[in-house]
């Protein structure tokens, strides 16, 4: 059963930083994507970055290159994305995801595994 668990979400003012974790179990995503994404109340899911697990590319939205960075530890199977200077339009529910296209790594459709997502929220 393959598993995706978050960590590391929580309150933060705005200007801070968090450092997200998603440990994966069950399988491994070589030659798939694994991304993060993040849905605010009242508003559609949407993409955040996205790494290519074997090759190391990464994918930004434009709202949070510069600040946000993805990065990925295979020896332990986990994906991280570290947030500084954050904002109050970063709050949101953020998700995990793996085995998503390499070709279309911002499109959540493309992902079959999801995390149960992790609340950050940013105060002004």
């Amino acid at each position: 059963q393959v598993q995706l668990v978050e960590s590391g979400g929580g309150l933060v003012q705005a200007g801070g930083s968090l450092r997200l974790s998603c440990a994966a179990s069950g399988r491994t995503f070589s030659s798939y994507a694994m991304g993060w994404f993040r849905q605010a109340p009242g508003k559609e899911r949407e993409f955040v970055a996205a790494i290519n697990w074997s090759r190391g590319n990464t994918y930004y939205a434009d709202s949070v290159k510069c600040r946000f960075t993805i990065s990925r530890d295979v020896a332990k199977n986990t994906v991280y994305l570290q947030m500084n200077s954050l904002k109050p339009e970063d709050t949101a529910v953020y998700y995990c995801a793996g085995g998503g296209s390499i070709w279309n790594p911002r499109t959540p459709t493309t992902y079959n595994y999801w995390g149960q997502g992790t609340q950050v929220t940013v105060s002004s």
